[in-house]
């Protein structure tokens, strides 16, 4: 590669921007690029080096923005038709539309910029995920509370949300809001039917909540933290090299994913809606009622309270 090349691809991506490197490999005369001729295009068209002429250079740039457009790995493109070059499945082939003839082989390698996964929480599951999704060429992003607004999210972006209760379900609807691939959240079964509740009485939409993957993670029997990790880590592979999910797919012999957390005794309350355990010190939601307070595990279940008390503390008393 050139200097000029080796420079400009570098400057690229230090600044996140994707671009191809088309290089000739091989050739039959009569061509006038030769093995080893370079070029570099980015997603607007703007090429940067000589591949060919005006024979093979419109080819190149359509291939190239194809690829940056669908994403894929690097593959071979061949321009004419030979009797002596090797002939290959995967190969894409156009026809070289030079009067002249030859055939040209150009390797199309794409570069894009680090998939981002943002990990909003503080909990032994986020931080093994900060270390183990960086093996995986994932950049990683970590926010301590539910202000999206902090990081930029585009198609690439993947969301996992995991502050246990904390701000679960603002964190959530943020992020199906957002151009993110995959927005997923580390719950139980339950929790995420009362997330799903909850953002159903927030107004997003059924194509919109059934964006979102919880429990996150594949179903591997994952019990600890660092299990969880890896299952959701295999998930986020998958939807990189396969596409997103279907959750109502995933659901179908999905076991609860339970997490479970030695700890001393802490004082707790049952929320009077749902029947979870809430630890009361951390409890974000709670409301208070003829001298009482009650502690609830998400919002939604704080709304569904206020709205009729009495309703739900006669379930609770009995």
């Amino acid at each position: 590669m050139s200097k000029t090349l080796l420079e400009l691809a570098h400057q690229l991506t230090e600044a996140g921007e994707p671009f191809v490197l088309a290089t000739v490999v091989w050739c039959e005369r009569p061509t006038s690029a030769k093995p080893g001729a370079q070029a570099l295009i980015r997603a607007d068209g703007q090429v940067t080096g000589w591949v060919g002429g005006s024979c093979a250079q419109p080819v190149v740039i359509r291939e190239a923005a194809r690829i940056l457009r669908e994403g894929g790995d690097p593959y071979l493109l061949r321009l004419g038709t030979s009797d002596t070059g090797i002939d290959r499945k995967d190969v894409r082939n156009f026809p070289m539309s030079c009067s002249s003839g030859g055939v040209l082989d150009i390797f199309m390698e794409p570069h894009f910029p680090l998939p981002k996964l943002v990990l909003i929480g503080e909990s032994p599951v986020v931080a093994a995920l900060s270390q183990l999704a960086q093996v995986i060429d994932f950049s990683v992003t970590q926010l301590h509370d539910a202000d999206l607004s902090q990081v930029t999210i585009n198609e690439q972006t993947c969301i996992l949300v995991a502050s246990h209760g904390q701000y679960d379900e603002e964190a959530v609807e943020q992020a199906l809001g957002s151009r993110a691939r995959y927005v997923g959240m580390v719950s139980s079964l339950k929790r995420a039917e009362a997330c799903r509740a909850y953002l159903r009485d927030a107004g997003l939409s059924a194509p919109q909540i059934a964006r979102l993957k919880a429990p996150a993670g594949l179903d591997i029997g994952a019990l600890t933290p660092d299990e969880i990790a890896a299952s959701v880590l295999a998930e986020l592979v998958q939807v990189r090299r396969r596409g997103a999910i279907d959750d109502e797919e995933s659901k179908q012999g999905t076991k609860e994913i339970r997490y479970e957390v030695s700890a001393g005794t802490v004082a707790s309350a049952i929320d009077p809606v749902c029947g979870m355990e809430v630890e009361i010190a951390n409890a974000r939601h709670h409301s208070d009622f003829e001298g009482r307070t009650f502690y609830f595990c998400c919002p939604a279940c704080k709304r569904s309270f206020e709205r009729n008390p009495q309703e739900y503390l006669v379930q609770h008393e009995r």
